[in-house]
């Protein structure tokens, strides 16, 4: 059998050698260059591609101004290791460029840093040469205070843009429209943050139907760009983005009536924030047929009449502003079955009745206590009335509390020692009375040598509380301010 094997290998190399002497040499040859050509090609395509890539960020760099050197990598032949800059493997590509300002939010003592942080200058065309550019990112920023440039519209790879807080200014071009492509979209600002950094913006749009065109889109940030041209027709072009997941208008100059909706399609909406705003209306009830909602702020508006009962019907609701408005009457009792709600902001209203009554959900959240994972409570500035009320002593999570300026009565329970992580306590301005020292309890159920091991600031002032000062608040190692003034307090 080996034999036979080895006779057959023998005839089959006999073959091919036969085959190939027919071949004329001069084909072979030609063969040959050929396969030489397209390899050289191939490699001259490559490195074509790299030198125009490379020769696009040294233009873009060309007109930045950076003066702490953030872009010193800039230099030699390997652009995919420079700061900021991401290639696609194998191709070298550029596909992300990131130069967000590493200080976006700066620490007092960081302010310094902030500012030599800032890239300035101009924002250079060499950028539409990246065709395969996907991300974008020049937030936090100074750029000279020009438009947006219109090349913007012809990148239209781009799946992330965001140019926020950084200097441009005018009207947002409506060729933005082109970029079907993308996810994210930003061009927020907030001169609150940073007028000392000389940072400008004066963005507007006038013709927002441009947006529909962004199929993809699931995050619009347009914070304090004036919208008010745009007027009520906003509801009805951010309903064409079925994908939309976030949106930020705060601060647009939009006014008027929220507009209603017989037909949501935002049903992948997660964050809506339309704060400080001009809006006069109630609240918006197709916000209840979004239960994709996570988080909902409408504060400082004019929202008039009554929080709607449905509220609390919102299942993933964790975070729900809607202070500073012209709100009336008591807070739903529906609130409490928010089993996933963090934080809870419904200060500097007109809301009245009694806390006691506004309260249920132990058994829809399945715990023991209602609003079971709150971590911030503030109901300041209301005409809330009665007694305080024993289930806030149950909110085991909580680490801000602000009942200040209502008309909360009779004694403080002591089952407010029990709040192991709060660090912010605001009772003033109520009339609120009994003795201090009977009020604290909850070193057992801290595992604490004191009541309240994290408090910081405790505010009690402006109501009719009698007694000697408390030795337990010596015991408050952490507390950095005390409010008793305008108490009966004795020694």
């Amino acid at each position: 059998m080996q034999e036979n094997t080895k006779k057959f290998e023998v005839l089959l190399m006999r073959g091919l050698n036969i085959y190939m002497e027919r071949i004329p040499v001069f084909v072979l040859v030609i063969l040959y260059f050929i396969s030489i050509e397209i390899t050289c090609n191939g490699h001259t395509h490559i490195n074509n591609n790299v030198q125009s890539e490379r020769e696009a960020l040294i233009d873009f760099k060309s007109g930045l101004i950076d003066p702490n050197n953030r872009l010193s990598s800039w230099k030699g032949n390997n652009y995919c290791y420079w700061h900021g800059i991401g290639c696609e493997n194998g191709t070298g590509f550029v596909v992300s460029i990131d130069l967000r300002n590493p200080y976006p939010f700066p620490l007092e003592n960081e302010y310094e840093n902030q500012r030599y942080m800032i890239l300035s200058g101009v924002i250079s065309p060499s950028l539409i040469k990246l065709k395969y550019l996907k991300y974008l990112d020049l937030s936090f920023n100074s750029f000279k205070p020009i438009p947006i440039p219109q090349f913007f519209g012809s990148m239209k790879n781009l799946v992330y843009l965001n140019l926020s807080h950084c200097g441009v200014i005018g009207e947002i071009p409506s060729n933005l429209g082109n970029l079907s492509n993308l996810q994210y979209l930003d061009f927020s600002f907030d001169s609150t943050y940073y007028s000392d950094f000389g940072y400008s913006s004066d963005l507007f749009i006038e013709n927002i139907e441009w947006i529909t065109n962004l199929v993809s889109l699931k995050h619009l940030g347009a914070n304090y760009v004036n919208l008010s041209m745009v007027g009520s027709q906003w509801v009805e072009v951010l309903n064409k983005l079925p994908m939309l997941t976030e949106l930020h208008l705060d601060g647009c100059s939009l006014f008027g009536s929220i507009p209603t909706r017989s037909f949501v399609n935002l049903t992948s909406l997660a964050v809506i924030a339309i704060s400080s705003n001009e809006f006069n209306s109630t609240f918006p009830e197709w916000f209840l047929n979004v239960s994709s909602l996570v988080s909902i702020d409408i504060s400082a508006n004019e929202l008039h009449g009554r929080i709607p009962l449905g509220l609390g019907e919102l299942p993933n609701l964790q975070h729900l502003d809607l202070s500073a408005n012209d709100l009336e009457g008591s807070i739903p009792s529906s609130i409490g079955n928010f089993c996933n709600l963090q934080y809870l902001d419904l200060s500097s209203n007109n809301l009245n009745g009694s806390l006691l009554d506004i309260i249920n959900g132990t058994e829809t959240c399945n715990s023991k206590s209602p609003l079971p994972n709150l971590r911030e409570l503030d109901l300041g500035s209301n005409q809330l009335m009665g007694k305080f009320p024993n289930w806030l002593g149950e909110l085991k999570n909580l680490e801000e509390l602000y009942l200040y300026n209502n008309q909360l009565q009779g004694s403080i329970p002591s089952s407010i020692g029990n709040f192991c992580n709060l660090q912010y306590l605001d009772l003033s301005s109520n009339n609120l009375n009994g003795s201090l020292p009977d009020i604290i309890n909850g070193t057992e159920t801290c595992n604490s040598k004191s009541p309240l091991p994290n408090l910081r600031e405790l505010g009690l002032g402006s109501n009719q509380l009698i007694g000697k000062f408390p030795n337990w608040l010596g015991e408050l190692k952490n507390l950095e301010m005390l409010d008793l003034y305008k108490n009966q307090l004795q020694g």
